[in-house]
């Protein structure tokens, strides 16, 4: 079931728990997600965006996601993420995504919101919500490193303000302190300068790169109006894992189909684990 418009994003805001945004590569990762958001019974954002398209193929890709949302009972939204092409935005707005994120974090302020701009004209006109970043990450979307915060610039709050009202996004997706990937030591969220962010944008927040983020610090973020929360490394990690320690057994007889689904599993078995996490409810069934 395809979740469509803000209403489950500014629930969330309102009601202190997050939706996961999880980042899907293939077939098995958006198995196990799928599988997760059912698990469940929470909404779950589907996230086959840019990156991954140079894997799977963008037309394969968003088929796969978007037949796999339409076909399950729970509330899926197909997220396309980090995006800095208006075409690639356009044409997944135009193929049924419920919701796209402009990158423009790389950009000058003001070429950020002339970018941001365009893309909320082209997802509105289609009822497609936005979400938009506003200051930088270090680290790699796609490869767990050992980012360090040092390498991003925090959003400034008052900014922030101005940049939401300047571009009419849904969504703002905030640097804090976080990184893409895992670090060799904790990572510390200025939970007070979110805490001005929020105080200073109507919109709902959005914490990228969850993936190893210290519990008191990820759930101190929701607290403080973060409503979505992007993983990707963590479920990549569990993929792999558990492939691997798949691989000794299924070689000899080259079963492919074991090996896929123990990857298949594990991604569904985090993704449940931390979408529990970020909106308890009182299911507690396993995916199968």
């Amino acid at each position: 079931m395809l979740l469509h418009g803000t209403d489950a994003l500014t629930a969330a805001a309102r009601e202190g728990r997050a939706i996961p945004g999880f980042v899907a590569y293939n077939l098995e990762t958006v198995q196990g997600i799928v599988a997760a958001a059912e698990a469940a019974g929470r909404p779950v954002l589907l996230q086959a965006g840019s990156s991954a398209f140079k894997h799977a193929g963008r037309a394969a890709l968003m088929a796969l996601a978007l037949d796999a949302a339409r076909r399950s009972d729970a509330a899926l939204g197909v997220h396309l993420d980090h995006s800095r092409d208006l075409e690639e935005i356009t044409a997944c707005v135009e193929a049924g995504y419920t919701s796209v994120m402009v990158d423009g974090s790389h950009l000058p302020f003001a070429e950020n919101v002339a970018l941001t701009r365009k893309a909320v004209e082209r997802a509105h006109a289609a009822g497609v919500w936005v979400e938009a970043e506003l200051g930088a990450l270090a680290g790699d979307e796609d490869v767990s490193t050992d980012a360090r915060a040092a390498g991003g610039s925090m959003t400034d709050p008052e900014q922030a303000a101005e940049f939401v009202a300047a571009t009419g996004v849904d969504a703002l997706a905030v640097a804090v302190g976080n990184v893409h990937g895992f670090t060799a030591e904790p990572v510390r969220l200025d939970l007070d300068r979110l805490a001005r962010i929020r105080a200073a944008v109507a919109v709902p927040l959005v914490l990228h790169g969850a993936s190893g983020l210290p519990e008191e610090q990820l759930l101190g973020a929701v607290r403080r109006g973060v409503a979505k929360v992007n993983v990707n490394a963590e479920l990549r990690r569990a993929y792999l894992q558990a492939v691997s320690s798949a691989l000794p057994g299924a070689l000899p007889g080259a079963d492919v189909v074991s090996t896929w689904t123990a990857g298949r599993d594990a991604v569904a078995a985090t993704a449940l684990r931390i979408t529990q996490k970020l909106s308890p409810t009182p299911s507690t069934t396993q995916p199968t």
